[in-house]
């Protein structure tokens, strides 16, 4: 069967690329793989057949190096969604917008599954609704958290989680660039993944450095920043995290201390290391199962693919969401709780309640 496929925002992420991660001379002019269309691309049962934006230029580009046919774009998604029988939508528009068209189409469309890129929401009021909404409607919500569609980080919470790899957790050390919105919540989002468990008790610290106003060209503020802090998990695993580190000089990595061994992982170097605890003392092995190290050039670009063909079998076959708007929020969560631990001083627990789950944080 073939299932249909629209995109609302016809940006670097839907399948322009994206400036810092691709060459200048490719944006635009060539189908980007790390991307929603690229992800389609490469399903056998899910074609794209529209697009919308509210820029036409960017449209007709989108159009243009995507071989869409005359008629599949759109300056109102609206119309998109009430003129395509469209079986997955993918929202790919700044985060600030993600609330509203992760429920427009769901009310004026019947997706069987909505694409959402990250991070799910600005606030956690808007992460509720989306869920609340896409639930009552039987609509699947898969985030676009990368890390979790790549076969390395799968095979890793296999490892650690069914066969007890690292024993208990203890401890978590986290680092990774600004800004917590646009970029940290991948480090957020894997942690969560890996550990399986939500935060407690945060608290945070905000620096206000925002470099990705210049790298996008941007000509508006935004609250996201560069932060950071400490997080207690509902397990009682401590973890700190830092997310402080201008890009050039960043590196993604997490260490984990766990009764029975530790690890450590860096996906910008490729190198990940894990020791087993034997007769108090730690002796590195090969981590069980997993050839290489996870890399950005490989695993990375064949996430986007990974995730459409995870959406192809939750059409085709029903399979378990693995990266639900319930698993998304928890990154969110601690996003958020830096934010107020910081503008209120004081450590805040989490899930927050009203008023403070309206507390918006705006970003790209």
């Amino acid at each position: 069967m073939t299932y249909t496929a629209g995109i609302i925002g016809a940006g670097g992420i839907a399948g322009l690329g994206i400036l810092g991660m691709h060459d200048e001379d490719e944006i635009g002019k060539k189908k980007v793989r790390a991307s929603h269309a690229g992800g389609y691309d490469a399903t056998s049962d899910i074609e794209l057949v529209a697009v919308a934006d509210t820029d036409p230029d960017k449209l007709n580009t989108f159009a243009d190096a995507w071989d869409l046919d005359d008629g599949a774009t759109y300056t109102d998604h609206t119309r998109m969604l009430q003129a395509e029988s469209l079986d997955v939508v993918s929202v790919a528009t700044p985060t600030l917008l993600h609330a509203e068209h992760v429920l427009d189409a769901v009310e004026h469309g019947s997706p069987q599954v909505v694409w959402c890129e990250k991070p799910i929401a600005s606030s956690l009021e808007d992460a509720n609704r989306m869920i609340d909404r896409c639930e009552e409607t039987e609509t699947e919500l898969v985030i676009n958290h990368s890390f979790r569609f790549t076969d390395k980080l799968q095979q890793l919470r296999t490892l650690i989680h069914e066969e007890g790899l690292l024993g208990e957790i203890r401890s978590v050390s986290t680092q990774f660039r600004m800004e917590l919105l646009r970029n940290s919540t991948h480090l957020l989002d894997t942690l969560v993944y890996l550990l399986d468990a939500r935060p407690s008790v945060v608290n945070g610290y905000i620096t206000g450095e925002n470099e990705a106003a210049d790298s996008l060209g941007a000509d508006q503020d935004v609250d996201d920043a560069a932060g950071g802090g400490f997080v207690v998990m509902d397990d009682d695993t401590f973890v700190t995290i830092d997310c402080t580190i201008p890009r050039d000089i960043s590196s993604m990595n997490l260490s984990f201390i766990g009764s029975e061994g530790k690890l450590y992982m860096n996906n910008d170097d490729g190198e990940w290391r894990y020791w087993s605890l034997e007769d108090g003392e730690h002796v590195e092995l090969p981590l069980p199962g997993i050839e290489g190290e996870w890399t950005w050039d490989e695993d990375y670009e064949r996430a986007f693919a990974n995730a459409a063909n995870h959406i192809q079998d939750i059409l085709n076959d029903g399979v378990e969401n693995i990266s639900p708007g319930v698993e998304a929020a928890k990154s969110l969560e601690i996003i958020i709780g830096f934010y107020v631990s910081h503008y209120t001083n004081g450590t805040c627990t989490v899930p927050l309640d009203r008023p403070l789950n309206g507390v918006e944080i705006t970003s790209w």
